[in-house]
């Protein structure tokens, strides 16, 4: 099963110069919280954004770059979406993790969405697909904890596959 996690500003920015735009370390927690034990999915550009191979996690990193490596036994590099299809398949949750190309590529398998909702606008470069309410039903809604480290409001958000 496939689970997309992002963290979106109110008119769905992702990012900007293959960043991230805020700092919400209460959304950095629950992010290692859902995906530890579990196998990330990314683009290239996500994967060299995370600086590191984030620990107790497997990466799949989908590139068209036939020349990368990467020598770490928790990384596996693909080129085709095709080799996703026994994560597709499989009930263990798998997490795709960005950037804006994966995130609209892998919607279509995705069963779940774990959605930080920044209500906030922010200027950037990347932005997720809109969700489509046809196809995805919200299933919970959360208040984010707004303090001296997590200056923005914002609200977790859960959707399912609405079919």
């Amino acid at each position: 099963m496939l689970s997309i996690i992002a963290a979106i500003s109110k008119n769905n920015v992702i990012g900007k110069n293959n960043k991230l735009i805020w700092y919400l370390p209460e959304d950095l927690k629950r992010f290692k919280k859902l995906t530890a034990g579990h196998t990330i999915i990314m683009g290239r550009k996500t994967f060299e954004s995370l600086g590191r191979v984030l620990p107790n996690r497997k990466h799949i990193v989908i590139t068209s770059n036939t020349n990368m490596q990467i020598e770490d036994e928790n990384v596996e590099l693909i080129d085709d979406i095709k080799m996703l299809n026994k994560y597709i398949n499989s009930e263990e949750e798998h997490f795709i993790i960005g950037g804006a190309t994966i995130y609209k590529l892998l919607m279509p398998y995705a069963s779940k969405m774990y959605i930080t909702k920044i209500n906030e606008e922010f200027e950037g470069d990347v932005y997720f697909p809109k969700i489509d309410k046809e196809f995805w039903k919200e299933v919970e809604r959360k208040k984010g904890i707004k303090d001296e480290k997590n200056p923005f409001n914002y609200e977790y958000i859960t959707y399912i596959k609405n079919i």
